[in-house]
C-alpha cells in the first residue's frame, strides 16, 4: 500500500498535523491503495497564501517562459505515461486503454496552453480626447483554485492547471477525495519541470470543509469547477459573498437523437461509445435515446446485441467496461432504476449490481436498458452517469427536438441524420452548448467546452476558454 499522507504546498510535500486520513480504494478490488490528508481549513489557507505570495513574480515573466515551463510539464506527463495510467487505473477503475488515453489528453490539454503564449492579445483604440489612446490589456485573474471530478481526474486537472499558469495565475488543486492521487501525481512531475515554488499547490480532502475554505477565502480570485450539479450550486452560493469569478462544468443529459435516415450502424457503435465509454461516468454520455419510430426496432435489435457483447473485467486487462468507482455510485444509480420501472419503464435489458465469483470484490455493474413510454419518467429528469440507457420512440423531428428540450440541463446531445436541414435547425433549436452530429462523443482542445442552464457556467478549451483565465485592464494614455 502506497502511503502518501502529504500534500504539496510552496514547492515542498508537507504533512498536515491534526488531521484526520482518507483511504483512497482500489475499485476494482476493494483494497485500499493510499491514505490522504482530510485537509482542514488552516492548511487550504496556507496553500492560498503561498499561491498569493509566488502569483506576482509569476505574472510578471514573459508569457513564452511561462510556457516553456507548461511544455516541460506535459513532456514529463508523456515520458510517465505508463506510471500515470496504471496509477489511474488503480484509484478510478476505467480500463487501461482509456487510462492511457486520458494520460494523453492531460498532456495535450498543457501543449495547447502552452501554445497560447503569443496569443494573449489585448486592442488599442482611439480617444475622443486629443493626444489621448484607450489600450485595453489582457491580464491575469491571480490565484485560482481549481476542483476537480473524479472521473478524470488528471484530464481535469491539466485542462484547468495549462491555461491559468500560461496566462500568468498560480494555481491551488484539490481532487475529489475519491481520486486525489493523480492531482498529487502531477505535482511531483510540476516539480521537476521547474515550475516555482507556490505557482501550483495540491492539497486534499474534501468539498465540504477544505474545498468550501478555498472557494470562500478572499485570497482566491476565481474557482474553475468539473463536478456534479449539486455541488456547483453549492460552490456559487460560497463564492456569492465574495463576488467571485466562476466557471462550472456540472451535470449533463444528454439526449442521442437517431432519425429515420441515420446510418444505423455509425449510429449504433457511436451510442454504445457514448454511454459505457468509463462505465458511462462521463459527463457528455449518451444519457437517452430518442429513436424514430420507423428505424426504432432494427436499431435497438442492432444496440442491444453491440451491448450483449460489451466484456467486464479485471481494468487492467482492458475489457470494455471497468468497475464503478464506489459502491455508493451504485446505489444511487440501483435507485434511479427502481424508480423509472416503478414509474412504468420497460426492462429491455435488466442489469445491476455483480457480487458472485469474479465480482465478489470491487464495485461492479452489467449495462441495463430500459423503453420508456413517456418523457416524464423519473429517469429522464436526473444524470445517470453509469451503464444505464432509457429510450423512447418519437414520431418525428420535432417531436425528438421537443423531448431532448424537456430538460433542466443543457451540456451536450447527439443528431444522427443525413438531413442538413436537420442539422441547421438543431443548431437553431436545440438547447445544448455543444452537439454531435453523425459521431461518438469527445471534445477537443481547440474547441469550447461549455454547458448552458443547469449544466455550469464559463466553459474550458480553445481560445475562449483560455480568455477565461484572464481579465481585462482598460488605459486611458494621454500625452498631451
Amino acid at each position: 500500500m502506497v502511503d502518501q499522507r502529504e500534500v504539496f504546498i510552496d514547492g515542498e510535500w508537507l504533512t498536515p498535523s491534526g488531521v484526520d486520513q482518507i483511504e483512497v480504494e482500489n475499485p476494482a478490488n476493494e483494497q485500499v491503495i493510499a491514505t490522504i490528508p482530510d485537509c482542514d481549513a488552516a492548511t487550504a489557507q496556507t496553500a492560498l497564501t503561498a499561491a498569493k505570495k509566488a502569483q506576482s513574480d509569476w505574472a510578471g515573466l514573459p508569457a513564452i517562459e511561462r510556457a516553456r515551463v507548461v511544455h516541460a510539464l506535459s513532456a514529463l506527463v508523456l515520458e510517465n505515461a505508463e506510471s500515470l495510467a496504471v496509477s489511474l487505473v488503480a484509484e478510478q477503475g476505467k480500463p487501461i486503454s482509456q487510462a492511457r488515453g486520458e494520460v494523453q489528453a492531460a498532456a495535450n490539454f498543457l501543449t495547447y496552453a502552452a501554445e497560447n503564449a503569443r496569443r494573449i492579445e489585448g486592442d488599442i483604440m482611439p480617444s475622443d480626447n486629443p493626444d489621448e489612446e484607450i489600450m485595453i490589456r489582457r491580464v491575469p485573474r491571480g490565484v485560482i483554485v481549481g476542483l476537480t471530478a473524479w472521473n478524470y481526474p488528471l484530464a481535469l486537472a491539466a485542462r484547468k492547471l495549462g491555461p491559468a499558469l500560461v496566462s500568468g495565475n498560480s494555481f491551488v488543486l484539490m481532487s475529489h477525495e475519491i481520486t486525489p492521487l493523480a492531482g498529487l501525481n502531477l505535482a511531483a512531475l510540476a516539480q521537476q519541470a521547474g515550475i516555482p515554488a507556490g505557482v501550483f499547490n495540491v492539497i486534499t480532502g474534501r468539498g465540504a470543509v477544505a474545498g468550501r475554505a478555498l472557494v470562500e477565502s478572499p485570497l482566491s480570485d476565481m474557482v474553475t469547477m468539473t463536478g456534479s450539479t449539486r455541488a456547483g450550486r453549492e460552490i456559487f452560493r460560497s463564492a456569492a459573498d465574495q463576488l467571485k469569478v466562476l466557471s462550472l462544468e456540472l451535470g449533463g443529459k444528454a439526449p442521442f437523437i437517431v432519425m429515420e435516415d441515420a446510418d444505423l450502424d455509425k449510429a449504433v457503435e457511436a451510442a454504445v461509445i457514448a454511454r459505457f465509454t468509463n462505465c458511462g461516468q462521463v459527463c457528455t454520455c449518451n444519457e437517452r435515446m430518442y429513436l424514430h419510430q420507423d428505424i426504432a426496432d432494427l436499431f435497438m435489435r442492432k444496440f442491444l446485441d453491440r451491448v450483449l457483447s460489451l466484456r467486464i473485467g479485471d481494468p487492467m486487462s482492458d475489457p470494455d467496461l471497468g468497475p464503478k468507482v464506489s459502491s455508493v455510485e451504485i446505489d444511487k444509480i440501483e435507485e434511479l432504476i427502481a424508480a423509472a420501472i416503478s414509474a412504468g419503464a420497460e426492462p429491455i435489458l435488466q442489469g445491476g449490481r455483480l457480487r458472485d465469483g469474479e465480482f465478489s470484490k470491487g464495485h461492479w455493474m452489467s449495462p441495463s436498458v430500459l423503453e420508456l413510454h413517456g418523457n416524464d419518467n423519473p429517469i429522464i429528469r436526473s444524470e445517470v452517469f453509469g451503464p444505464v440507457v432509457p429510450f423512447l420512440r418519437v414520431a418525428s423531428f420535432e417531436d425528438a427536438v421537443q423531448k431532448a428540450n424537456d430538460s433542466d440541463y443543457g451540456l451536450s446531445a447527439y443528431l444522427f441524420t443525413q438531413d442538413i436541414r436537420r442539422m441547421m435547425r438543431v443548431s437553431r433549436e436545440l438547447n445544448f452548448a455543444e452537439i454531435y452530429f453523425n459521431r461518438a462523443n469527445g471534445e477537443q482542445v481547440q474547441g469550447y467546452h461549455a454547458g448552458w442552464n443547469q449544466s455550469g457556467i464559463g466553459g474550458e478549451d480553445g481560445k475562449y476558454g483560455f480568455d477565461g483565465y484572464l481579465k481585462k485592464q482598460t488605459m486611458y494614455v494621454n500625452w498631451s
